[in-house]
């Protein structure tokens, strides 16, 4: 409600600011975390973004984490999250593991 406006009365706003509305722009690869948790950002929200990247062609992985929310708080999920992202870039961009 604070960032954008209040929900449903400015439902153009939230559109036209979701990425889901518009996977045709997006070429870069793309990693997305979730919580399964979130309330923010719906875990079906990440799917379908995942899914559409993937239908376009776009390289994209999704890695979803149960007990978590909207920011990630367990320490094991940070690490893995932090460990899946650098694995990540190693992939995109053809780099060697140390």
């Amino acid at each position: 409600d604070q960032i954008i406006g209040p929900y449903p009365a400015a439902i153009k706003v939230y559109k036209e600011r979701s990425p889901i509305s518009y996977p045709e722009k997006l070429e870069a690869p793309v990693i997305l975390f979730q919580g399964l948790e979130d309330k923010v950002v719906p875990p079906n929200q990440a799917r379908c973004m995942h899914e559409a990247l993937k239908k376009k062609g776009v390289y994209t992985e999704l890695v979803e984490y149960e007990g978590e929310a909207h920011g990630f708080r367990q320490a094991k999920n940070i690490t893995d999250a932090l460990e899946k992202e650098l694995k990540f870039y190693r992939h995109v961009f053809q780099m060697a593991s140390s």
